[in-house]
């Protein structure tokens, strides 16, 4: 992607930021902040706070980063930017995929908070992210939740998901489906979903389950591999036989 290739030519900066003398070796931390529950972050980045105060995220969602999820989610909403934010949070991610020290930076409890948020302005900026994604970032990178931003991101996609009327099926095989195979699975499963929801398949391959499929959505799991088979077969050998009932 062409943002996350420009979120990668920023990375030099981080080197330049933690080596910075602008900022002490030992730079006293503030307070540790609570968490920002949602009503709170809402109301922060809402740009019209008297208005379109019924909505409502889809999905429940509990813990710290479904609360963060969550809030970022009523914002973009209310901003009208949800198509963006989520783009912008997943250009985040593959850049961070595609550098450890990215990755390690994110999790570095040990960076002052104040290098974090200003690495965070830095890269968001280079990158031309919107002031409402830039500002979430900055919370996080204030609060020390900047190593929770997979799940966090994981969690909005999933609200994101549900605003739409969408539900991920995740299928696991040990080769990819045939584009017919693809196709036909989606319509068995669009049936079982039924109307008013589309499905999103995404494909999995994993040598492990040996054969046969994995469907996993809406919290069910339909495990047709051959791996929990053998399983089941060995299971089913192994018990005894009472004589005596036959």
């Amino acid at each position: 992607m062409a943002m996350a290739a420009r979120i990668r030519s920023t990375l030099p900066l981080f080197h330049r930021l933690l080596r910075s003398d602008s900022l002490p070796s030992h730079t006293p931390r503030a307070a540790l902040h609570r968490t920002l529950l949602c009503p709170e972050l809402s109301r922060k980045y809402s740009t019209s706070p008297k208005k379109d105060e019924n909505v409502k995220v889809p999905l429940a969602l509990f813990g710290g980063s479904g609360n963060y999820a969550s809030a970022l989610y009523l914002a973009a909403v209310k901003g009208n930017a949800l198509d963006k934010v989520e783009s912008e949070l997943l250009d985040l991610l593959q850049a961070s995929k595609n550098s450890q020290f990215f990755s390690q930076f994110t999790k570095d409890l040990s960076v002052p908070a104040e290098t974090r948020v200003k690495a965070i302005n830095e890269i968001c900026g280079q990158a031309k992210f919107s002031d409402l994604t830039k500002n979430f970032l900055v919370i996080l990178a204030e609060n020390g939740r900047l190593r929770h931003i997979e799940s966090i991101a994981k969690r909005f996609v999933e609200l994101t998901m549900a605003h739409k009327g969408e539900v991920k099926a995740i299928v696991t095989s040990v080769i990819p489906l045939p584009p017919q195979e693809e196709k036909e699975l989606k319509e068995t499963l669009q049936e079982i979903i039924g109307q008013g929801k589309q499905v999103k398949l995404e494909q999995k391959i994993d040598p492990s389950i040996l054969g046969g499929l994995v469907v996993e959505f809406e919290q069910k799991v339909f495990d047709m591999s051959i791996k929990t088979r053998a399983r089941q077969m060995e299971r089913f050998l192994r018990e005894p036989i009472n004589f005596g009932s036959l």
